[in-house]
């Protein structure tokens, strides 16, 4: 099989036609989407008020469902507590009603935060919707009980996403017996097909962590199921919905005063000119299936900066997700297998638009905006990457369309950047698939081609010499999972001059075939799952050279204190310079969520034999990482990153350790007010008598930002905030490299 797609995947021809001619004949292609149990809804007969009390007229008239099981750690059993949920429907409004008991509310961990962090250790629940009935995507909406608000996209294919934001009400309350949730969404902020009547997929959940972390569902989800989504309720009963014409416009104004040092590290900070900066995001839904996003010079501006990440000693560039508004309208339809489509290589955009939308059966979605640049690329290689300035600004196009046929799916893509003086530009496009031919299997495939011409500024990167670059990548899998046993298998290739300058692709010119298997048993008493595994992957550069072989083996528990455990022993082989060496490690993962107060602590690292890619040789070295999430009062959170890392060669000689120490603490004063204060510290100490080339013996950084927020909603928002960072100098000391003072202002008009 692998064999069979490594000699065919260079025919892009070849490769629709068999996702075509798969998907028409599957088998799952013929069935219901949605396999649950239908819940028939009906119209509100009065006034909801989203207050945390089901004690209108309206909620006893309320279609009312009773029936829920216990997905995790039970197998669809009977819930160890009553959950009871309403459903109701006016011309504006989806409703949610839910009361979930609880023999000692004492214990139901409901901390004060901000948006979207409801973390699975805490008491929260809500509705899954499946608004176009297809079994495939479903948006989340859930509270805890003190109504802070999770939402995201949550794709059978690609997997859960909680960037994008929508606009709806929550309410909860803690009472004698339990707690209850009020959850009231407009129709503006779902996207359903226009059509009477309407049959959606539902989800009613609740999560709740005691000694295990439970989870209970409105419907049953088997074990070793190949999708969740298709597993959701039958909604019925929804009709006259709005038909769209809704409009947000959110415009910001926002100013910051910059400080940089006079003449490098060390030297007097200068205060830049105020900065003053408005703009406007524009969301128009012509109709019910539409939306149009437009955006002039938008605020792209990161309020919480990203969590540090170990980069000494790494091959390739590190990823960090996506969390500007503009580009998470439909975020579903920017995932593809090989992640050719990565919206944060649009670094400073200046315009934008784009359209989302669903017609004959194909939904899609374009994107355009013009890149003013000024920001790092990724140059990809075989065994590693590097990174160079952008050379000039550029217009960017997204755009991707796929049709569900049943459970199954086929996709075509494509990209493009052009820079504005017309000295490059990078042009990728190729179709994806989905096949599930049973309800146990899917195969995922996709194959893409790339035309590129680099910039002429061999000065940034040594192959921008304005030569043409013509390639393909392509990835198939192949996943089989049972209520014991799962396994898969996947096979890429991806030419030496593929280049995906619009998406994340730090590595190129290899092929790559793995093999993964697992067993899974669930016993009960302190140990509620039990998982063996074996992992094997090899990968060659285009000549036939290895890159890597590895071999992993080992196991994973869930224990009490909803904790979890792996363990496993990795023997590979990988390719270093002209060298191949052989490496043995241990690597562990242990988490435990004991308490309200003490709500999560994590540990996770290697220990062995780890090579020294700067200087191609073999050593000994260790990975520690530590989190702990607390919560000493309802109001306040604390999460503390401690990670190091560190490398000896021969003799027990040092070569480097790194280390990221980080502290988050918010004070929340209610679910619109807090104020949040960071600090981070990121720095690595070499030996510079052991190394090849010449490197500085230790850098350092720190950065500390504050940080207050009011929020009316997710682009109703006012910020201000402080921001220093410093830098080690040749002094041995931290100098001040940049510092800033901002605030920004933003309201969404809504019709």
């Amino acid at each position: 099989m692998v064999r069979r797609f490594k000699i065919q995947c260079r025919s892009g021809v070849w490769w629709l036609t068999l996702a075509l001619a798969l998907t028409a004949a599957s088998p799952a292609a013929a069935q219901n989407a949605l396999a649950g149990e239908a819940i028939h809804i009906a119209r509100a007969t009065g006034p909801i008020a989203v207050d945390g009390v089901l004690d209108e007229e309206a909620w006893r008239a309320a279609t009312r469902v009773d029936k829920w099981y216990e997905i995790s750690p039970g197998d669809n059993t009977e819930p160890r507590y009553s959950n009871v949920g309403r459903l109701a429907f006016d011309d504006r409004f989806f409703y949610v009603g839910l009361e979930f008991s609880d023999p000692d509310p004492k214990a139901i961990r409901a901390p004060l935060s901000d948006r979207d962090n409801v973390p699975g250790f805490t008491d929260y629940g809500g509705v899954l919707l499946d608004t176009r009935g297809d079994g495939h995507s479903a948006t989340t909406f859930m509270a805890n009980p003190r109504g802070i608000q999770f939402d995201s996209i949550i794709d059978d294919a690609s997997g859960e996403d909680s960037s994008p934001d929508f606009f709806w009400d929550a309410a909860g309350r803690i009472t004698e017996r339990g707690w209850t949730l009020e959850m009231r969404i407009p129709f503006s902020s779902l996207r359903y097909k226009n059509g009477d009547p309407q049959t959606w997929g539902i989800l009613l959940y609740r999560n709740l962590p005691r000694q295990f972390r439970y989870q209970i569902a409105s419907a049953t989800v088997p074990r070793g199921s190949s999708c969740t989504v298709c597993r959701l309720n039958s909604l019925m009963g929804l009709q006259r919905l709005p038909s769209g014409g809704h409009l947000v416009a959110a415009p910001y104004t926002s100013a910051a005063s910059n400080a940089q040092p006079r003449n490098g590290l060390g030297t007097p900070l200068i205060a830049e000119s105020l900065d003053p900066e408005v703009g406007l995001d524009v969301k128009w839904t012509p109709t019910a299936d539409t939306v149009v996003d437009l955006t002039a010079n938008p605020d792209f501006s990161q309020v919480e900066a990203d969590t540090a990440q170990i980069s000494a000693n790494e091959r390739f560039a590190l990823f960090f997700p996506e969390k500007r508004p503009f580009f998470l309208e439909g975020v579903d339809l920017f995932s593809t297998p090989l992640r050719a489509v990565y919206s944060r290589t649009i670094t400073a955009p200046g315009v934008g638009a784009r359209i989302t939308s669903r017609g004959a059966g194909v939904r899609y979605t374009v994107l355009v905006a013009e890149d003013d640049g000024g920001r790092t690329v990724v140059i990809p290689g075989p065994k590693s990457s590097s990174f160079a300035q952008q050379a000039s600004g550029s217009t960017v196009l997204i755009a991707r369309a796929k049709r569900n046929l049943g459970l199954s799916f086929v996709s075509l893509l494509a990209t493009a950047r052009e820079a504005r003086d017309g000295a490059g530009y990078n042009r990728v496009a190729g179709p994806d698939f989905q096949w599930r031919p049973t309800a146990n299997d899917a195969i995922t495939g996709q194959l893409i081609v790339s035309d590129t011409r680099t910039p002429n500024r061999a000065d940034l990167a040594p192959e921008w010499t304005g030569q043409q670059l013509t390639s393909h990548a392509g990835s198939l899998e192949w996943s089989h999972s049972t209520r014991h046993l799962d396994y898969s298998a996947s096979y890429k290739d991806v030419g030496n001059d593929f280049r995906a300058d619009g998406g994340f692709v730090p590595q190129v010119g290899y092929r790559e075939g793995a093999l993964n298997s697992g067993w899974t048993v669930r016993p009960t008493g302190p140990l509620n799952f039990i998982r063996t595994y074996v992992d094997a992957k090899r990968q060659t550069d285009r000549d036939g050279h290895l890159i890597s072989r590895v071999f992993e083996g080992g196991g994973a528990v869930e224990t009490k204190l909803d904790g979890f455990v792996i363990l496993s022993v990795i023997d590979d082989r990988v390719r270093s310079g002209a060298a191949t060496f052989r490496r043995r490690r241990f690597n562990y993962t242990a988490r435990v969520n004991p308490a309200r107060r003490v709500s999560q602590l994590v540990v996770e690292g290697t220990a062995g034999e780890e090579i020294d890619f700067a200087n191609s040789r073999l050593g000994h070295g260790t990975t520690v990482n530590f989190s702990a999430h607390l919560n000493p009062m309802n109001h306040l959170e604390l999460q503390l990153v401690e990670n190091q890392q560190w490398l000896n060669i021969a003799e027990s000689q040092r070569l480097f350790t790194a280390r990221v120490s980080r502290l988050r603490a918010v004070y929340t004063f209610t679910s619109r007010l807090f104020v949040r204060a960071i600090v981070q510290y990121v720095t690595t100490d070499r030996d510079p008598v052991l190394y090849l080339t010449t490197v500085d013996r230790r850098s350092a950084s720190f950065s500390g930002s504050l940080l207050f927020a009011y929020k009316l909603n997710w682009q109703s928002v006012m910020f201000v905030g402080y921001g220093d960072e410093r830098e080690r100098s040749d002094r041995d000391r931290l100098e001040p490299s940049s510092r800033q003072f901002f605030v920004k202002v933003s309201y969404a008009f809504q019709r």
